[in-house]
């Protein structure tokens, strides 16, 4: 089983830049698809940004593409999510995913089946 700790949320102005890092223990990631989405109360999780296990393929969602960049340190264990220009329509609690089959070949919202506890960002205009 692999535990997923998101971290690098916080309060920032429209325009501001964050980045989200997520880190991944109980097993070596680095054969796995990963991903972030993104909810807000009331409303079902979306697909933001996913990465293949080597880096040579993400799909964004149309809403932060441009914006926000997606990548991987496997030797860290660690995936990022690099979010500029940062909108309040953004402010939602981020949460990071992983497959748990090694290998995939990712589609746009490919099925993640770990999930990490989420980490707040708030973007104010």
């Amino acid at each position: 089983q692999v535990q997923l700790v998101e971290s690098g949320g916080g309060s920032v102005q429209a325009g501001d830049s964050l980045r989200l890092s997520c880190t991944a223990s109980g097993r070596s990631n680095s054969r796995f698809a990963m991903g972030w989405f993104r909810q807000t109360p009331g409303k079902e999780r979306e697909f933001v940004a996913n990465i293949n296990w080597r880096s040579d393929h993400t799909f964004y969602a149309d809403s932060v593409k441009g914006r926000f960049t997606i990548s991987r340190d496997n030797a860290k264990n660690t995936l990022y999510l690099q979010m500029n220009r940062l909108k309040p329509e953004d402010t939602a609690v981020y949460y990071c995913a992983s497959d748990k089959l090694p290998f995939s070949v990712i589609r746009p919202n490919h099925l993640m089946h770990f999930w990490g506890q989420g980490t707040q960002v708030t973007v104010s205009s």
